[in-house]
């Protein structure tokens, strides 16, 4: 009988220890995003963040997206827009996605970069076609893994790309 209350002592102790355990790991992980910050690169808009609070070695899965647009035009041969019908205004939603782990210390820092939406506007020969300005509206990082989503205020507007171009912005 001393031997059945010792073993079931021990047993007890054992899922009293794995319960505990279990409950302060799943009160470690809570995804926060740290700090986060769009910028843009040429006609790029660049969302770099951080998130802690993953757990370790974790897969974590983000989309950064926005509202975009674009205005392309032809440019010839002599550095003109010769026709303001072939200025051409694109507006979309627009994303990129990125699967990280979280290492051995529960954080993520990285960075996605979203480009302006594209439509190929159809330049007679002896033009190609140019992107002259770029914008974004709505911009946002979500980590999907964790439904944990940080937004960012404002419009990020590259102004004139082509200031040489003649008629093009």
């Amino acid at each position: 009988m001393r031997k059945t209350v010792l073993k079931l002592g021990v047993v007890l102790s054992t899922v009293l220890v794995m319960l505990a355990l279990t409950v302060s790991v799943a009160l470690a992980d809570s995804p926060h995003f740290i700090k986060a910050s769009a910028n843009l690169s040429g006609a790029n808009l660049v969302v770099s963040f951080k998130e802690a609070g993953l757990g370790n070695n974790q897969l974590i899965t983000y989309v950064a997206s926005a509202d975009g647009t674009a205005t392309y035009v032809c440019v010839n041969h002599g550095g003109g827009n010769p026709s303001a019908s072939n200025k051409t205004a694109v507006a979309g939603p627009v994303s990129a996605t990125g699967t990280f782990s979280s290492g051995k210390n529960g954080t993520i820092s990285q960075s996605l970069t979203l480009n302006p939406p594209f439509k190929d506007i159809g330049c007679p020969n002896g033009q190609t076609q140019q992107l002259a300005e770029a914008s974004y509206t709505n911009v946002s990082i979500t980590d999907t893994t964790n439904s944990v989503t940080e937004s960012f205020s404002g419009t990020f507007d590259t102004g004139c790309l082509l200031p040489n171009v003649r008629g093009a912005c």
